[in-house]
């Protein structure tokens, strides 16, 4: 692919406080709980899978994983736990390097899971609905903004 010099990049260059050099992100709260589920690998991708606004379905020759609503569930079946969804505001050129890990470190340096999935524009970064308040703090040391069209949402997230 070539590299679009017209592509709009949603990050500042090296104003990154922790890391100079690394990208300080934009990123939105997605709405709602998220689940994550792991079927037989030869299973049919369910239809209840793919709806919402966000979801992803990854097949290998171990798994089949679905990222959904957790509302989307049947009865049947069960996450473990809940997540939250941040979406990173992309597209990012794949020229542009560490912009995942410079999200994700602050995570890991503060002992907060998190579940990673990249697309063509940008990264989404599931994160357990019990470390919320770690996250969110850890992000903003990081220099990362939560940015939002929807003030309720953004409220119910840093409570």
């Amino acid at each position: 692919m070539k590299e679009d010099k017209n592509m709009p990049v949603a990050y500042e260059e090296g104003k990154n406080p922790q890391h100079p050099g690394r990208p300080q992100l934009k990123f939105r709260w997605l709405p709602g709980a998220y689940a994550i589920v792991r079927m037989d690998p030869e299973a049919t991708v369910p239809e209840w899978a793919t709806k919402g606004v966000f979801s992803s379905v990854t097949r290998t020759a171990d798994e089949l994983s679905i990222v959904c609503p957790a509302d989307n569930l049947p009865a049947n079946l069960s996450s473990e736990c809940h997540w939250i969804c941040f979406k990173l505001e992309g597209p990012f050129p794949f020229s542009q390097t560490g912009v995942l890990l410079s999200f994700i470190e602050p995570l890991s340096n503060n002992g907060v899971p998190i579940f990673a999935i990249s697309t063509y524009d940008t990264d989404y970064v599931l994160v357990q609905e019990e470390f919320m308040g770690g996250a969110q703090q850890a992000l903003g040391t990081a220099g990362h903004a939560l940015i939002s069209d929807d003030d309720e949402s953004r409220r119910r997230l840093i409570e």
